[in-house]
């Protein structure tokens, strides 16, 4: 067994730990919700693992010597809070393993026992729900199970297991994780951190770091902040400072009441003293008060000051890690299909709790609802399928689900769901009055769609002609022309467009923005007294959806 971890290896795994944070370092970025926006997470940790990992060797090979240069690497390569925090972390598992040649389980946990413990003293407000927690109770967790026949990759297993237990656990610790419905993106890249290493434990190679620059950040628009704005969130504010003999006694310097001073100048302040150097972040309103005073103790070797504004602005979270998220049981949810991003949102903005993907020629499955009622958290969900073709496989989910009364109002079409939902006002109401009423108000629609006939026919007395366009109504052609915006106008004219109050315009993925305004000119000059209202659908298929009302 495996029981000793020396110099090349304690490298080696760094270097597996950095190349699996690199490869999933972008959905580290994307579960970057707390306290605010700042920077990327991911691509933050894994430079400053990277600079770690990467850090010149000095030709000492003993396992303290390789631990304390890959924690100095950390140290000047250390960017956003929860890299700060990941170097705060070698550098007392480096202090736990100074002077010696190797470590065996024993020792090796202590030392990540003092990496948790440096980690919480360089942070003047630790926050629980963060990588300081998942870290902390992982090595608690692995440090209790060691045995007589713990090994490595023993060893390494109970800390992977406890570090996914624990991040799963930070949303019940953390409202703003629990609200985005996301776990710790510190927490999480430390987890690939560890699983990277363990990988090299047991006789993976590591085949990328170092090799590779880390992708940059997206680029910001400077836009998003105007002449008008208002500064809410400050500055990300970081620095690497050298003290300098002429301005201070570096031998009597107390990193303790120089973080004070910064804490009293901002907040989310980590801030250590790393021989002559001293580490600084902060989230201040004014990075220049900040700048002025550390200045009179030593000269800046690295400065970094972000507008959060612009970050925070830009901001779009992608949920890849499978948490649930916990949410108040209502009286009643909605279920409705779509297909297309304009469209399910238009659905989702009406108060859809989910939108199952699908339509014409492409039926969602009873599976594909019931997967959407496990979603919704209520006593009754009211189902709209949106097209016949969907209704019976909608029926069947709700006949086969036992957690919720479903009910399914039998909508054909896109129209006739957007005018029940637009118009249904379920407080006060019984499940039977909610369902009938939405039956009612689905018949206040009429749907028109234009699409490409794939074949040459004659149908209600119009001539249809493949590669053509055709307008149809509830299984009635009424239009036809090579012109896909002609086909619409003609539509609208033989569905007596003038004597409805509105018309909802949703332009498909295959209808030009150029031939978008063309109809909407064209019917909003033929209907002046008809409210219209276009927009970006999405869907495939049709070029065009009307709903009339």
């Amino acid at each position: 067994m495996d029981r000793l971890i020396d110099g090349a290896l304690f490298e080696k795994i760094v270097k597996g730990g950095a190349e699996n944070l690199y490869v999933n370092k972008g959905i580290v970025n994307d579960l970057n919700v707390f306290p605010i926006p700042d920077g990327d997470t991911g691509d933050n940790m894994y430079m400053t693992i990277d600079a770690g990992a990467t850090a010149p060797s000095d030709g000492r090979s003993d396992l303290g010597s390789v631990s304390a240069r890959i924690a100095h690497g950390m140290l000047l390569g250390a960017r956003g809070n929860s890299g700060v925090i990941l170097s705060r972390i070698f550098a007392g598992i480096a202090a736990g393993l100074t002077d010696l040649d190797g470590a065996d389980v024993n020792t090796f946990a202590g030392a990540l026992q003092k990496g948790s413990e440096e980690a919480y003293n360089a942070v003047s407000v630790p926050v629980e729900g963060t990588i300081l927690t998942v870290f902390r109770d992982a090595v608690s967790y692995a440090g209790s199970r060691i045995n007589e026949n713990t090994d490595l990759n023993g060893y390494f297993t109970d800390l992977i297991t406890e570090l996914r237990n624990s991040l799963a656990r930070t949303p019940d610790l953390l409202d703003v994780l629990k609200e985005a419905g996301v776990v710790d993106s510190g927490g999480a890249g430390l987890v690939y951190i560890v699983e990277g290493m363990k990988h090299v434990i047991d006789g993976g190679e590591v085949t990328h770091a170092g090799e590779e620059t880390v992708s940059r950040a997206k680029q910001i628009n400077v836009d998003t902040f105007t002449e008008d704005s208002v500064l809410e969130f400050g500055y990300c504010t970081e620095f690497l400072m050298r003290l300098q003999r002429s301005k201070t006694d570096i031998d009597k310097f107390d990193i303790n009441a120089f973080t004070e001073l910064v804490k009293s100048m901002g907040d989310s302040v980590v801030s250590f003293l790393d021989g002559s150097i001293v580490k600084v972040h902060v989230h201040t309103m004014h990075p220049g008060e900040v700048l002025n005073e550390c200045q009179k103790y030593g000269e800046f070797l690295t400065l970094k000051i972000e507008n959060m504004m612009l970050q925070h602005n830009e901001t779009v979270i992608e949920n890849r890690f499978e948490i649930n998220k916990e949410k108040v049981r209502k009286k009643f949810g909605v279920v409705t299909v779509a297909s297309g991003k304009g469209l399910k949102e238009t659905f989702e903005s009406l108060g859809a709790d989910a939108v199952v993907d699908g339509g014409q020629s492409m039926n969602p499955s009873s599976g594909d609802f019931i997967a959407a009622f496990e979603t919704v958290n209520a006593d009754t969900i009211l189902v709209f399928p949106n097209n016949g073709n969907v209704i019976l496989a909608a029926m069947q989910a709700a006949d086969m689900y036992d957690k919720a009364d479903v009910r399914v109002i039998p909508t054909k079409t896109v129209g006739e769901g957007y005018s029940a939902l637009s118009m249904l006002d379920t407080d006060g109401r019984s499940a039977d009055e909610a369902e009938a009423e939405a039956e009612e108000y689905a018949q206040g629609a009429v749907t028109g769609f234009v699409s490409r006939a794939a074949r040459t026919t004659e149908m209600d007395g119009v001539s249809v002609v493949d590669g053509d366009y055709i307008g149809y109504s509830d299984d009635v052609v009424y239009s036809d022309s090579p012109d896909k915006c002609v086909a619409a106008e003609v539509l609208c004219e033989r569905l007596d467009a003038g004597g409805c109050d509105v018309i909802l315009l949703f332009v498909g993925e295959n209808a030009s923005a150029e031939e978008a305004q063309r109809v909407y000119d064209a019917i909003s000059e033929k209907y002046k007294d008809v409210e219209i209202i276009m927009r970006d659908g999405g869907q495939p298929l049709h070029d065009f959806i009307l709903v009339l009302e």
